[in-house]
């Protein structure tokens, strides 16, 4: 079955022209061109769109998208079509119903915001932990000062609280960004020595580096090292990557960039 291309706009939320741009980049490719040069849309080529705004929603820009798709396409050669689609989408659901839970998690903590500055009797609990859940940076402060010590934590933690509100969801976009390529790159099968994946090594050492509280000079590879160790052993932490084998694209990756 095939649909127009202002029904599968429609359908996808989106627009011709946004489906002609992609039809130009190689993105999404009708499945047949009318005589008339009306495009239409196979239910392959539906799976196709679906994939690319998905991508879109992780924050990965249209070249990245290209590459993603190109490695993932690589990797189906050969493969039954609908198999090979069926696995790259359950990767990507599993990043979907991650983010759902964070989400889900501060939708409660702004509802009961609103809950306790529109009710007198509730004013008094409005600072109570599960107001900033989904959001809490401190969750983990038991765990941090055990590992790294009371002093990192306290640096971590007056750093973060030195930050306005806008910079504190500047931080947060760009970990979420750099998480979102991680997790694109383990799903498009980069390999820790490519250069995509030393290209997010850097940009996460750079991260690193810049944290309050991380251990300099020689004490700062040990440091990462034992981070790539966590990331893998941990599922909180893998799970930021998409799971373990998206952990352990990261921990070769910068097993990798911090071996000379």
């Amino acid at each position: 079955m095939e649909y127009s291309i202002q029904e599968t706009a429609r359908a996808a939320g989106t627009t011709s022209r946004t489906l002609r741009h992609y039809d130009s980049l190689g993105l999404v490719r009708p499945s047949r061109v009318g005589g008339n040069g009306y495009r239409f849309y196979d239910d392959r080529a539906l799976v196709r769109l679906q994939r690319v705004l998905l991508l879109r929603e992780l924050g990965l820009g249209l070249d990245r998208i290209a590459e993603v798709l190109a490695a993932q396409d690589a990797r189906g050669e050969g493969s039954d079509p609908a198999a090979a689609e069926a696995t790259l989408l359950t990767a990507h659901l599993e990043l979907l119903t991650r983010e759902r839970g964070r989400i889900d998690k501060q939708i409660g903590a702004v509802r009961r915001t609103i809950a306790a500055l529109t009710s007198p009797h509730e004013r008094t609990g409005l600072m109570n932990a599960n107001m900033f859940e989904g959001f809490d940076h401190t969750a983990h402060r038991e765990e941090v000062s055990e590992r790294w010590g009371k002093d990192a934590y306290a640096k971590s933690d007056r750093w973060w609280r030195g930050l306005t509100g806008g910079e504190q969801q500047q931080w947060q976009q760009d970990v979420a960004a750099l998480n979102a390529d991680w997790s694109a790159a383990a799903a498009a099968g980069e390999q820790a020595d490519s250069p995509v994946a030393q290209a997010l090594a850097a940009r996460h050492i750079a991260w690193l580096e810049g944290f309050p509280g991380a251990p300099s000079g020689e004490h700062f590879i040990p440091y990462v090292r034992g981070l790539c160790e966590m990331y893998v052993a941990d599922e909180r932490f893998a799970a930021n990557y998409g799971g373990v084998s998206g952990a352990t694209l990261v921990r070769d990756a910068l097993r990798i960039r911090t071996a000379s």
